[in-house]
């Protein structure tokens, strides 16, 4: 056995001291080929300093082995290094056989430091010399995987299973190609290629893919299952909850629904939108006092998410609380950008109050954003009677009797103030 080998068994067994004289015997006495092999091997195991020094060994003896410099300049970029690697990666050449593999540690760099530009580049260039070299299809698949773009990412990754790889650098292919088809909205070849994923790649990402693309399908019952199984294997997979709720909400499962949310709030105690979600399925349920401690709590971890606002608003309205949601949306509205939702809520608990100033100013504020909404002109049309804003009444009788000609008690009430004039 070579210092080598003896070296990689010491380590899988845990015996680093040794392992380290083993090193240095190796180095002494140890061929290249052997010597590079073990280079590889300590990478793989993430010893990259060692593995660094025996490339430099190598590369004082073999100066235009360009394969070497690749793996220097890989070694420097895991380490931050990056100019250390560009310095490497300089010395490669186009008419080297390391240049493709010298333009994808290149992409590597350039990805670490967010020049996506670039990154393209490098990759399309590799991908122009070696069009049928699979490493150079993986990294633009996963290239466009990372940036988002999916589209791109399906026809590299199809041209790897096209040529036989169902799964790359420890990645599965087919399940790469769900979520792809998933994001681009081909449910239907998403949840096929879900299904081919093996089971040793079967991730809690990726099921939990497979749960949302048949959820999307409206495969309700199979996503459960698929989603009820994910949790059960993998408890602390926060995600899987508030989508098993949904499925359960869709089904009419509202008490399963609640169930899982609680358990979710038990993983993810600080998690708004599960508390929004459970004052949402609790609503179906009728319990108001359980409803509003989902809200408020709600509110409490996301002041300034406007959804989970309006869904309180919305709450205090039906339940006839005006002056809470006055408190509630009386501050937000001086924001330029308020969401006009906001006016017509505050507008309905100042004509409740009988504040209708204030409730004709919000009314109005809110008019541009619902002008072709008959449920709010009805609301206005009964807000200028009350004001006893005959003229603007009128108007927006005649607006609203436009937009819905069949209503024959507004018709009546327009009927009644025209004979009035």
């Amino acid at each position: 056995m070579t210092y080598s080998e003896q070296m990689v068994d010491q380590l899988e067994a845990g015996k680093l001291k040794e392992a380290q004289n083993s090193f240095k015997l190796a180095l002494i006495n140890d061929d290249d080929d052997m010597l590079f092999s073990l280079a590889e091997e300590l990478y793989a195991l993430g010893f990259l300093q060692q593995a660094r020094t025996i490339y430099l060994k190598l590369l004082d003896r073999y100066p235009d082995e360009d394969e070497l410099k690749t793996s220097l300049a890989t070694i420097a970029i895991d380490e931050g290094h990056n100019d250390e690697a560009l310095s490497y990666l300089a010395q490669i050449k186009p008419d080297s056989p390391a240049y493709v593999q010298a333009l994808l540690v290149a992409a590597d760099l350039y990805q670490t430091e967010e020049e996506f530009e670039v990154t393209e580049g490098k990759l399309k260039e590799a991908y122009s010399i070696a069009p049928n070299e699979p490493a150079v299809e993986f990294a633009l698949g996963e290239f466009y995987f990372m940036v988002a773009q999916y589209a791109d990412a399906i026809q590299y990754y199809f041209q790897l299973i096209k040529n036989g790889y169902t799964d790359f650098a420890k990645v599965d292919i087919a399940g790469r190609l769900g979520i792809c088809y998933a994001q681009s909205g081909q449910f239907k070849k998403a949840l096929g290629y879900f299904k081919q994923v093996k089971p040793e790649y079967q991730t809690s990402d990726v099921r939990f893919q497979k749960g949302l693309t048949q959820l999307q399908l409206g495969d309700n019952d199979e996503a459960i299952t698929t989603l009820e199984d994910l949790i059960n294997d993998d408890d602390q997979y926060a995600s899987a909850y508030p989508e098993l709720a949904k499925a359960y909400e869709k089904e009419n499962k509202y008490q399963q629904a609640l169930r899982v949310v609680q358990e979710g709030l038990g993983v993810d105690q600080y998690n708004e939108y599960l508390y929004s979600l459970a004052a949402e399925i609790t609503s179906h349920l009728g319990n108001q006092k359980l409803m509003k401690k989902y809200l408020v709590k709600a509110h409490e971890l996301a002041p300034d998410n406007m959804t989970i606002t309006l869904q309180y608003s919305n709450f205090l309205l039906h339940q006839h609380d005006d002056a809470a949601n006055i408190e509630l949306l009386r501050p937000l509205v001086k924001e330029d950008e308020t969401d006009p939702q906001l006016y017509w809520n505050l507008a309905r608990s100042y004509q409740r109050t009988d504040q209708l100033d204030l409730a004709g100013k919000y009314y109005e504020a809110a008019l541009p954003a619902y002008s072709e909404n008959p449920t709010f002109l009805k609301e206005l049309i009964n807000y200028y009677r009350e004001a006893g804003e005959t003229d603007k009444l009128m108007d927006e009788l005649e607006h609203y009797l436009r937009l819905v000609p069949t209503d024959m008690e507004m018709q009546d009430l327009y009927d009644q103030y025209e004979d009035y004039k």
